[in-house]
C-alpha cells in the first residue's frame, strides 16, 4: 500500500481534523514503516515551529484611534443641557410657587392681612394668592401645563403692576407689601420660558431635529 493516504492522516492529526481511517491503522502503519514515521516527526517539528514563531510586530494605534474619536456621542450632550435647564426652571417654579403659598396662608388662616384689611377681604386676597401659587406648583410638577396656566397669570399680572405702582405712588401701600409682588412677576417669568421652551421641543419634535438646550 502507498504511503500517501498515511501521511495525509498524519497531517490530519496534527491539525485536529478527521484522520479518515481508524486511528489504530495510522499507529500501526507508523509501526513498521521508518520512512512515515520520520516524515510525521519532521512535520511536526515545523508545525510546533510555525505555531510558536512571533506574530508580526503591529503599530499601536491607540492614539490615532482615540484621536479620531469625537468627544461625545451626537446629540447626547446637547440632551443633557437640555434636560438640566428644564430641570432648573422647574425647581425654580417650585420655590416660588412654596414661597407664594407661604405668604397666602395667614390670611386664609387667621384672616389676618397686610395693612388691616377685612376679614373676607383678607381670606379673598389669600384664596388669590393660593390660587396662583398652586398654578405655580402644577406647572413645576407637569410644565405641559405652562401655556394653559399663562393666560391666567398674565392677566393677573397684568393688572396687578400698574395697580400696585399707582398705589405705590399714592402711598396706599408700603414698599415692602408691593415687594411681595415681586414673587408673581418672577413666576410668571418661569412659565412663560417653561412654555415656550415646550412649544420648541414639540415643534423639533414633528420636525425630527435635534432639541439643543
Amino acid at each position: 500500500m502507498t504511503c500517501v493516504p498515511f501521511r495525509e492522516a498524519i497531517s490530519a492529526r496534527l491539525d485536529a481534523e478527521p484522520l479518515g481511517m481508524p486511528g489504530s491503522e495510522l499507529d500501526s502503519h507508523l509501526s513498521t514503516c521508518a520512512a512515515c514515521s520520520a516524515w510525521a516527526a519532521d512535520a511536526a517539528r515545523v508545525t510546533r515551529r510555525a505555531r510558536l514563531s512571533a506574530a508580526p510586530p503591529v503599530p499601536d494605534l491607540t492614539a490615532t484611534v482615540l484621536a479620531a474619536l469625537p468627544r461625545e456621542l451626537p446629540g447626547v450632550g446637547a440632551a443633557a443641557r437640555v434636560r438640566l435647564v428644564d430641570t432648573a426652571l422647574r425647581l425654580a417654579l417650585l420655590a416660588v410657587g412654596v414661597a407664594q403659598a407661604g405668604l397666602a396662608w395667614p390670611a386664609l388662616a387667621s384672616g389676618q392681612a397686610a395693612m388691616s384689611a377685612p376679614v373676607h377681604m383678607a381670606h379673598e386676597t389669600g384664596a388669590w394668592s393660593l390660587g396662583v401659587a398652586a398654578a405655580f406648583l402644577a406647572v413645576a410638577a407637569s410644565p405641559r401645563l405652562a401655556a394653559g396656566a399663562l393666560p391666567f397669570l398674565a392677566t393677573v399680572t397684568a393688572l396687578l403692576v400698574p395697580v400696585t405702582l399707582a398705589d405705590l405712588g399714592a402711598g396706599h401701600v408700603h414698599a415692602d407689601r408691593a415687594a411681595v409682588h415681586l414673587l408673581l412677576l418672577a413666576g410668571l417669568a418661569l412659565v412663560a420660558t417653561v412654555a415656550w421652551r415646550g412649544h420648541r421641543h414639540r415643534a423639533r419634535a414633528v420636525s425630527g431635529q435635534r432639541v439643543p438646550a
